[in-house]
């Protein structure tokens, strides 16, 4: 399988871009979360691509090869969705199957509410649903508790400072601890680590967080998602509790939710043999719909 690397402009900044697959094959974007970038991915791709799919996987802005914006303002959710209807119009395509994980999976929430027209289908891993997660940190003392870091993230310099200390020891660490056993190789964290040793990635990877707390996302009038739905959740996820995951589910008109007992966050890494089975599935129609009450 030949990956294809290249940069694409799009909303006045330029994104790395990693594409497979056939051409006329169904598109498929893949939104990657907190602190990936393309190679999140990387047990997708394959998958997806031998499926017949055509995959574009990009580093999503300030992240590894894609341009980093100094301004906050320039990482608040409404830019970054911007982003992605510059991609796919960038690459000529009227409709994408929308996929993402974490802050992917809120990129792709928003993505879905404002863009439904450019939507076929949309794939939700481990991400809640903006409205849920916004009244969860107002009233779910447990969702509170697990979402501290944002609180930490918010500091300026101090934060860059203890994550990057020691080559990155608490990331590295905050992977491999909310992970199941050997997920991450160590292979895969040099990876990582080179990825976030580009110059300002640290910096622009936070300034997503502290968007959010300095310019508040603006939820349209009509928040609730009118193309179909898949919704996968690792239920050991340590940030992110499963309690938002059917809530989430209300807020789709036409879901399908499939829980993951024993995976974490990760499980597009941790359970990627289900994750993918299920993904290819839900984007062929071979998945069996079920109401989610």
């Amino acid at each position: 399988m030949e990956l294809e690397h290249s940069y694409i402009e799009t909303n006045g900044i330029r994104l790395y871009v990693v594409q497979a697959g056939p051409k006329s094959g169904i598109p498929v974007v893949l939104l990657h979360g907190f602190p990936e970038f393309w190679y999140g991915w990387r047990k997708q791709i394959p998958a997806l691509v031998n499926a017949g799919c055509r995959v574009v996987v990009p580093d999503q802005r300030g992240y590894n090869l894609s341009d980093k914006p100094k301004d906050k303002k320039d990482y608040d959710i409404s830019t970054l969705v911007d982003d992605v209807v510059g991609l796919i119009k960038a690459l000529d395509y009227e409709k994408i199957n929308l996929v993402g994980h974490d802050w992917g999976g809120g990129v792709a929430w928003m993505f879905a509410m404002n863009h439904p027209e450019k939507l076929h289908k949309l794939a939700i891993l481990n991400s809640p649903h903006p409205a849920v997660y916004r009244r969860s940190l107002q009233r779910d003392p447990d969702q509170i508790r697990r979402s501290w870091y944002w609180l930490f993230f918010q500091l300026p310099r101090l934060a860059e400072k203890i994550l990057s200390a020691n080559d990155f020891r608490e990331m590295v660490r905050g992977l491999r601890n909310s992970s199941v056993k050997n997920t991450f190789t160590n292979e895969d964290i040099e990876t990582y680590k080179a990825a976030w040793s580009q110059p300002g990635t640290l910096t622009s990877m936070l300034n997503w967080y502290r968007a959010v707390f300095q310019f508040p996302p603006k939820m349209p009038a009509d928040v609730q998602v009118k193309t179909r739905t898949l919704m996968m959740w690792g239920m050991k996820d340590f940030a992110l509790s499963h309690r938002l995951a059917r809530p989430s589910m209300d807020y789709c008109d036409d879901r399908n939710l499939i829980l993951f007992p024993e995976s974490t966050h990760w499980l597009h890494h941790d359970a990627a043999d289900e994750v993918n089975h299920y993904l290819i599935d839900f984007l062929f129609d071979s998945i069996t719909k079920r109401a989610i009450k």
